[in-house]
């Protein structure tokens, strides 16, 4: 296969993305910045400004409020973040409060040093602001009055008056969403507030940046174009990693800032993991999580369906931004099957009331909760709504499932459809501390496992038969 000399838009599209709407967009203002500092935008990062940049036709404002960002290294996402920050100082009329973040203040001052304050100072922009390199006060002070600063990513930063534009680069170190909810709160008073979350690919320990690829790859699929925008570009499964054709098809920066010949050299030299993850963007097949992923897969059947003993199980995730519900049961052929409810609301939880009322009454479904998780403060909703529920499930009921769970994997006597959103929760499962004795628990740290702790909630009932045989709380 022949390959070309530079990659466009075309050639090179993104796996997963949301698309231009007919909207109007700042996103050119950002390109004219570019030029001006003397180096302007590559096709792919065009695309994603004039899409995460639309402004809506009736209020004048920015339509996505965050915008989540995975490409392979050296694509050249430190250049679009900078262009992006640069325009937001200078281009909205008052005074605009920027946090860059990378995986810690270290790294983080190291780039804002190096990339930032180093490339602006020899732009024509220079005369426009002064720098501040005090330790714990690093920041770029624009004349008119804008602030562009270093922020540490812990839960303790953040909390200024207000905040316009937050950035958290290297997002792929975050193991759970506390810098997030520690910047939001400055950011709600504001018109136009944008959080950018931007990364490669993590390992099993990203759960905050799994969590959002997650989420962004169902939005972009069901073509939403509001609030949050998504953009990735990964090679798929199962293609080539040594194939320069591969590298051409998902690497949006070959050819413009990454040349061929040394992808060839760091493939050569680099272990493969690190290779895929690094230049193709792919997450590690299991990353040392709790399940075997491999075993898992191998257990893949679209078709299966129960037959009988079908037990429905609910989770919420701690922030009750997710929720997984999922139906288990036996099929005809012995074996266990587990599934979970397809939907398009996802994250949040205000489906889960309707959806759980509407199986009651089609299939006169009862539900089963973990009486010690954040799903068991839906029960009066549930009850009101004439919802049937299972006596609850205790801590020693949840590390039983968890582990017959697990032995059922193992020894391979259930199936699943290889729905995303599960197949996704048991990738990254990581085992939860509760005090005691006994076996692991799926931990809550990230709202994606939901669908997995429901699965398996689901799975112990109806293998058990634990809660067939007993009284309902009504």
């Amino acid at each position: 296969m022949a390959t070309p000399l530079m990659n466009s838009s075309r050639d090179c599209p993104p796996r997963f993305a949301t698309r231009r709407s007919r909207r109007q967009s700042l996103g050119g203002r950002v390109d004219q910045v570019a030029q001006l500092l003397g180096q302007p935008l590559m096709p792919w990062q065009k695309d994603v400004l004039d899409v995460a940049l639309e402004v809506d036709s009736k209020t004048g404002l920015l339509v996505y409020r965050q915008v989540v960002l995975t490409v392979p290294r050296q694509s050249g996402k430190t250049w679009l973040l900078l262009c992006l920050m640069v325009h937001r100082a200078l281009g909205f009329g008052e005074p605009q409060e920027i946090i860059y973040t990378a995986q810690n203040r270290l790294e983080a001052r190291k780039k804002w040093e190096d990339d930032h304050v180093r490339r602006l100072e020899r732009s024509p922009l220079r005369h426009k602001f002064t720098v501040r390199r005090q330790l714990g006060q690093e920041s770029i002070r624009w004349r008119n009055g804008s602030l562009h600063s270093v922020s540490s990513s812990t839960d303790r930063s953040g909390h200024g008056a207000t905040l316009d534009l937050a950035v958290l680069d290297e997002a792929f170190a975050h193991e759970d969403a506390r810098l997030e909810q520690a910047l939001k709160p400055a950011m709600v008073t504001r018109p136009e507030p944008q959080m950018w979350i931007v990364s490669t690919a993590g390992t099993a320990k990203s759960a905050f940046l799994r969590g959002k690829v997650t989420a962004g790859r169902v939005k972009a699929a069901a073509g939403m174009q509001r609030d949050s925008a998504f953009f990735e570009w990964s090679t798929p499964d199962g293609a080539d990693p040594a194939d320069p054709a591969t590298w051409w098809a998902h690497m949006p920066a070959l050819g413009h800032t990454i040349d061929q010949d040394v992808i060839r050299s760091e493939f050569g030299t680099m272990d493969l993991v690190d290779f895929r993850r690094a230049y193709l963007n792919q997450w590690p097949e299991n990353g040392g999580g709790l399940v075997d992923y491999a075993a898992w897969e191998a257990l893949t059947d679209p078709e299966s369906v129960a037959v009988s003993d079908a037990v429905y199980a609910l989770d919420v995730s701690i922030d009750r931004q997710w929720a997984g519900l999922a139906l288990a049961g036996r099929r005809a052929d012995g074996l266990m099957h587990v599934s979970v409810d397809d939907r398009p609301e996802l994250p949040g939880i205000d489906w889960v009331v309707p959806r759980c009322q509407e199986l009651s009454r089609r299939f006169g479904a009862r539900f089963l909760l973990d009486k010690g998780g954040p799903a068991w403060s839906l029960v009066p909703e549930l009850e009101d709504a004439g919802v049937k529920l299972f006596k609850p499930m205790g801590l020693a009921d949840v590390r039983q499932a968890c582990g017959m769970f697990l032995d059922a994997i193992a020894d391979g006597s259930l199936r699943h459809r290889g729905q995303p959103d599960l197949n996704n929760a048991v990738r990254v499962a990581q085992p939860r501390s509760v005090a005691g004795e006994g076996g692991p628990v799926f931990g809550r740290k990230t709202g994606e496992i939901t669908p997995l702790n429901a699965a398996c909630f689901a799975y112990w009932s109806a293998a058990s038969n634990a809660y067939n045989i007993l009284d309902s709380v009504h």
